[in-house]
């Protein structure tokens, strides 16, 4: 059986929580990354029998999750109070490998947190969005949450509907519209690591790729951790702009006409959302 820190998904695992803290976006121990691993990858590395211990999914503020929909996935998760900054020197006391019980009400630790430790307290957030975009999009295997410092700021200064957000962050980037044509889903402030906050970004998935958490930070996914990383990177990028011009005028913009330019020419016609748009189709 091969040495699992040899793992390329868990070398590019480590390099991604580096690079998320390298950017300002995971402070001390902000932030958290969950990953779906096939049964097929996971074997090649560990005893997929052998389980070192089962940890409920219920904690201090879970008591009704069910993960059953998930039943036998395996999923790489950061801890809970563990610095993303450490994972890349120490993945093994930082992170776990586990599967999902068949009932739904814990999962089977295969390796990991080796202090005793446990996942992220945003597990429940983290599954129910897995849930969600495993329905629209099968192949989607990453769900990301971080501080990003200019869209943080940005919930606390722009109106928070979708759509006014959504396209004043098309209309900071060319690139915007086209990494993000269905814009972004917005929840109000809400307490983290409850199951509440884990339905409502759930529900906001299965339209999103992106939803904001609004003075907290955002959720991003996607097919692999580079897809995930780079829509984030580019929200974030596009809320730096929006904070740099900040109340001076603007001279030059980023048109609606412009945008349905580029619609056409990335063939987005069908992703789009054209109500977020102030154009006869």
């Amino acid at each position: 059986m091969k040495d699992i820190l040899t793992a390329p998904f868990l070398k590019e695992f480590e390099k991604t929580a580096s690079n998320m803290y390298r950017l300002g976006w995971d402070e001390r121990n902000g932030g958290n990354i969950s990953y779906l691993l096939k049964e097929e990858e996971v074997a090649e590395y560990l005893d997929i029998h052998h389980v070192i211990r089962d940890i409920p999914l219920a904690g201090v503020h879970q008591s009704s999750f069910d993960a059953s929909p998930l039943a036998g996935k395996y999923f790489l998760v950061t801890g809970t109070g563990k610095y993303l900054k450490n994972v890349e020197g120490d993945p093994e006391n930082n992170a776990g490998i586990f599967r999902v019980a068949k009932d739904g009400k814990s999962v089977e630790l295969l390796w990991g947190y080796k202090d005793g430790g446990r996942f992220t307290s945003e597990l429940p957030a983290h599954l129910m969005s897995h849930m969600a975009r495993l329905a629209v999009d099968p192949e989607n295997r990453v769900v990301m949450h971080c501080h990003p410092t200019n869209t943080l700021a940005m919930t606390y200064i722009h109106p928070l509907d979708e759509k006014s957000f959504s396209h004043t962050l098309w209309q900071m980037s060319t690139e915007c519209i086209v990494v993000f044509p269905e814009g972004v889903g917005v929840l109000p402030w809400m307490l983290c690591g409850t199951d509440e906050i884990g339905i409502a970004t759930a529900k906001k998935m299965h339209n999103f790729r992106i939803v904001l958490w609004t003075n907290h930070g955002i959720y991003g996914v996607g097919k692999t951790l580079d897809e995930a990383f780079g829509l984030i990177e580019t929200v974030e990028k596009a809320a730096t702009i929006y904070n740099i011009i900040g109340t001076r005028p603007i001279l030059n913009n980023i048109s609606d006409e412009d945008m349905v330019q580029l619609i056409h020419i990335f063939k987005l016609e069908k992703v789009v959302r054209w109500d977020f748009l102030d154009v006869k189709r």
